[in-house]
């Protein structure tokens, strides 16, 4: 079994869907159909403890996937997966084209530019204008495209990004946190919370 921070989210329950064990899914993988096959197996984790969930059946609605494990065929048995993330190993996932990354390959690399460093990725955003690495800085979190003609250097293997923002983008980001402050005035920027996706 490979360990559970290592694994790729590639869901994540929502809820039960029908009587006989089913449950949606909000897919967090462009491999929906691959992931989410019957005989194909998941990982989830509860209390604490690592659960491998064989898929039985499986089918798309309304973008969700709807999904039955082997050996749960009630809604009581399934009420407890509610909320939980879906994982796999790594070395299971579909292998890229060169210049394509997985999300959770990106989560954890050091980010800086020719200045000096940025900060960290906390996750990837996906939007209809295209994906952004939430990156926390020194100054709170700082929203970055994730497009060639800025991410112009990113390695894996060494865990970090090279940048090069267009004049302004850094501190637009910085300007527009620190209004967003703590109640008490402080001068901390609140945090959002930090779900590395794949």
């Amino acid at each position: 079994m490979a360990n559970w921070d290592d694994m790729a989210v590639v869901g994540r329950v929502a809820r039960p869907h029908g009587l006989r064990g089913d449950v949606l899914v909000k897919p967090e993988t462009d491999f929906v159909a691959e992931r989410f096959r019957p005989g194909a197996t998941v990982w989830t984790r509860l209390a604490g403890r690592e659960e491998q969930l064989t898929i039985a059946s499986a089918r798309v609605q309304n973008g969700r996937a709807v999904v039955g494990f082997e050996g749960l065929s009630s809604i009581e048995a399934v009420e407890r997966l509610a909320g939980l993330e879906l994982r796999v190993p790594e070395e299971s996932l579909q292998p890229l084209e060169a210049g394509q990354y997985y999300e959770h390959q990106l989560v954890g690399c050091s980010v800086r530019t020719a200045d000096g460093p940025v900060g960290t990725v906390v996750r990837v955003d996906r939007g209809a204008g295209g994906s952004r690495l939430v990156i926390d800085g020194a100054r709170g979190e700082i929203l970055v495209p994730l497009a060639v003609d800025i991410c112009v250097e990113i390695d894996i293997a060494g865990r970090r990004i090279r940048i090069e923002p267009p004049e302004g983008l850094l501190e637009l980001n910085e300007v527009r946190h620190r209004h967003d402050l703590s109640p008490d005035g402080g001068g901390r920027p609140r945090r959002r919370g930090d779900q590395p996706r794949r």
